[in-house]
């Protein structure tokens, strides 16, 4: 990895936007390879009594795969990073130094069920000049050893090295320990999936990790709100795909307002069947309809990825604000209001990675952002916060011209 890492680092824009290319050509064109073997993992996932939900995210079809190889070539629609001078100043002693892109070298990607990551991550990877060594979920194995063969053949058909993109088909705790503790080889881990794997990831590792979430996000309902708008925006985020890092998780809405909008998401939700966690005010509004259960202070901290969401209700923006920054993951946070000063106030006040306002959480992802497919949407705060596309995989190194300068 390190050996091809240093061939890419080099490699022109049209070398690596050709190998991208050919990927989404051949995703297309293997599809039926592809899709033979997301079933057996299907199956499999099946015989094992897995989450409906979480299969569904295990799950490839032919929109899917189509839906991967565009986001490919979104990635190589992208400005190539690499080389890019960030900023350039002349020192008084006439030395001309300039701030510029480079690649972070190797990287490793930790994920759960997801097989589409294996494209997403090779593919960012590869535009921004960095190897990488997948080690995916047991659950996706199969699709993940397909999808890697073919961006293999990819790289190779482009003349770059087929180890710029390699899989660890090794499935065991032990494989992800010890890629936990690659010193030397590594620049940097990237957890992706569940809060269980970032944690342990987090905990284990010796390398640098990049954390990336888990999403326990909020929507907050504003005694402004337009009723009908806060329905479709809270049946949007949380159903639409229940079991991703952007869907809704946490219901917070204004006591003025819980009697008159809480109803009318409730029958949007029941669509679903979405079983609703009730604080003690909105339960007495909901009590006598189906899908509701009392909450308990854990269901507040909770990332169901499930057709499940808590309710919270509160008296004042404030303590809307107290209650998301307490449970928050630093995801996503949206809130509904037709109050300008509101909306303005929840924006500054709220400290998370997206905050946004009368739309879906849904819309946190690389590609509903401009940057292509994502890498991971990062929680923290140092070297990249939010969806992580090719300029968040990037270092910076300082070129220094002089024409003879001693000190």
């Amino acid at each position: 990895a390190k050996k091809a890492a240093a061939a890419l680092s080099v490699a022109s824009s049209n070398e690596k936007d050709s190998a991208l290319k050919f990927a989404a050509q051949m995703i297309l064109e293997n599809a039926d390879e592809i899709l033979a073997a997301n079933k057996k993992d299907i199956d499999e996932a099946v015989i094992n009594g897995m989450n409906p939900s979480m299969i569904d995210r295990l799950t490839l079809n032919q929109n899917r795969l189509q839906g991967i190889a565009d986001g490919i070539l979104e990635v190589v629609a992208q400005k190539d990073p690499i080389g890019e001078v960030i900023s350039g100043t002349v020192r008084p002693n006439g030395l001309r130094v300039h701030k510029v892109r480079v690649p972070l070298g190797v990287l490793g990607i930790i994920y759960e069920s997801r097989p589409n990551v294996t494209a997403d991550a090779a593919a960012l990877c590869i535009k921004s000049g960095n190897a990488v060594i997948l080690r995916g979920g047991k659950e996706a194995i199969n699709s993940n050893k397909a999808i890697a063969a073919t961006l293999r053949c990819a790289l190779e058909k482009a003349g770059l090295p087929a180890d710029c993109v390699q899989l660890v088909e090794d499935t065991s705790r032990e494989s992800a320990h010890a890629l936990m503790h690659l010193n030397g080889y590594l620049d940097a881990l990237i957890p992706r999936g569940g809060k269980g794997l970032i944690r342990s990831v987090k905990e284990t590792a010796t390398v640098p990790v990049i954390e990336t979430g888990a999403g326990n996000c909020h929507i907050f309902i504003d005694e402004s709100a337009n009723a009908k708008m806060a329905a479709e925006i809270v049946f949007n985020s949380k159903t639409s795909r229940p079991s991703v890092c952007n869907a809704a998780e946490s219901l917070v809405i204004h006591k003025n307002a819980a009697s008159r909008i809480l109803p009318v998401i409730k029958e949007r939700l029941d669509e679903k069947d979405v079983l609703l966690k009730c604080d003690e005010y909105s339960f007495e509004i909901l009590k006598n309809t189906k899908n509701v259960a009392t909450a308990t202070d854990a269901d507040f901290a909770e990332e169901f990825l499930d057709f499940v969401i808590s309710v919270k209700t509160v008296e004042n923006l404030d303590e809307a604000v107290e209650h998301i920054s307490k449970y928050s993951t630093g995801h996503t946070e949206c809130i509904v209001t037709e109050n300008y000063q509101n909306a303005n106030e929840f924006t500054r006040r709220i400290d998370s990675a997206a905050v946004v306002v009368n739309a879906s959480t849904r819309f946190t992802d690389g590609g509903q952002f401009g940057l292509g497919c994502e890498i991971g949407i990062s929680t923290q705060k140092l070297h990249a916060r939010g969806p992580m596309g090719v300029n968040e995989l990037t270092s910076c190194k300082f070129i220094v011209y002089g024409n003879g300068q001693v000190r």
